[in-house]
């Protein structure tokens, strides 16, 4: 496995536990979800750019 892949899935198993669907999480909204999002389309593009 390369980096950029194990980047891919530990930013997709975070943004799971951010999704406000749990009980400890109902009050944070969505800004950690919309933030591990970004993170996680940022480094795809990266991979597909060749620079990860």
């Amino acid at each position: 496995m390369s980096l950029g892949t194990i980047l891919v899935i530990l930013l997709i198993l975070i943004l799971l536990g951010v999704i406000p669907r749990w009980g400890y999480s109902t009050s944070w909204g969505y800004g950690p979800s919309g933030i591990v999002g970004t993170v996680l389309v940022i480094v795809v593009i990266l991979l597909l750019l060749g620079r990860i």
